[in-house]
């Protein structure tokens, strides 16, 4: 019996017991009319779809983003690991659990990061842009620089918000050099820092940090909607000029190019178009590597449903 075995060591025949993330949970019923839970359990070195055999509760969806303890085997089922429950409860107070081994954080240097978003809002050339920037900073930096970008399908981890911003940020930044005539920097830069800002109020979290479900508002309104009204707030209590405030709504509604990917409304400006390229960019590139580090080298992936395919893991070369 393995002990907190980590996810990324764990091979068919294991018998593994210890302390998981519970990160998604569906009660369901089998052919022959007997319930069982599927879940995904995760820690920071991945992550193994689970099934609970024979079993109605009480563990269920409500219970997403809690630890569990757990006792299994695991198994290959369809080219993948498989981990089948044989006992099940939610962590209590005073269990050792590891809280460092099971949550993964972002594989960047925080501070570095956080230090170069604010160098790069500091050199908005736009007086208004910048100011919008700095008062959103204000209200809903401590946030940027600690919360999951995402539930699952890219930047899921603690400071994925973060790193996030900041390639993106970066990638304005080059990309407003390389397009300048066509592109307003300060425009693009302000659009880049706001468009995912108020995804702390549109989700739920766990008591690790962790993405749980949509809150209330997330529901009903989204971040988009959401970073639109802030962004319009700010922009009146500090005088903004009524154009610029509606670009910069502009940008933050339209950042996910599409109606059937969620955008309000679909990108009307250059600055617009480029921000919803830029983000497509950084969240698929972020599924790649997040997919090649539980894919060996030579091998295909298991089918990712954001990409809508598998993916070849070949050799990278660095540098």
């Amino acid at each position: 019996m393995d002990y907190n075995k980590r996810i990324c060591d764990m091979a068919a025949g294991d018998q593994v017991e210890g302390y998981y993330v519970l990160k998604s949970a569906q009660s369901r019923t089998s052919s022959n009319g007997k319930p069982f839970l599927a879940a995904v359990l995760s820690d920071k070195t991945g992550s193994v779809e689970a099934k609970a055999w024979d079993y109605a509760g009480p563990i269920s969806q409500r219970d997403e983003g809690q630890v569990l303890k757990i006792r299994g085997t695991v198994s290959e089922f369809r080219g993948a690991l498989q981990l089948t429950m044989e006992r099940l409860r939610l962590s209590e107070p005073g269990d050792p659990v590891d809280r460092g081994s099971l949550v993964a954080t972002a594989p960047i240097d925080g501070e570095r990061a956080w230090a170069e978003v604010q160098k790069l809002v500091d050199s908005i050339a736009d007086r208004d842009y910048r100011a919008v920037c700095r008062r959103l900073l204000e209200e809903k930096g401590e946030a940027l620089r600690a919360i999951p970008a995402a539930k699952s399908v890219h930047h899921g981890f603690l400071g994925g918000l973060l790193m996030h911003t900041w390639t993106m940020l970066r990638m304005a930044d080059f990309l407003a050099g390389l397009y300048a005539g066509t592109v307003d920097r300060s425009l693009l830069l302000a659009g880049t820092l706001l468009h995912d800002l108020s995804k702390a109020e549109e989700f739920s979290f766990s008591p690790l940090g962790l993405v749980t479900e949509y809150s209330l508002k997330g529901q009903l309104l989204g971040h988009l909607v959401m970073g639109a009204g802030a962004a319009a707030r700010a922009a009146e209590e500090l005088g903004v000029p009524e154009e610029k405030s509606v670009l910069l709504q502009h940008m933050i509604l339209s950042h996910h190019g599409q109606p059937e990917f969620g955008a309000a409304v679909v990108p009307m400006c250059a600055e617009s178009e480029l921000l919803s390229l830029i983000d497509t960019m950084d969240s698929r590139m972020e599924i790649y590597r997040e997919a090649m580090e539980e894919t060996p080298e030579g091998e295909f992936s298991k089918r990712i449903f954001a990409l809508e395919k598998r993916i070849y893991h070949h050799s990278v070369e660095q540098g």
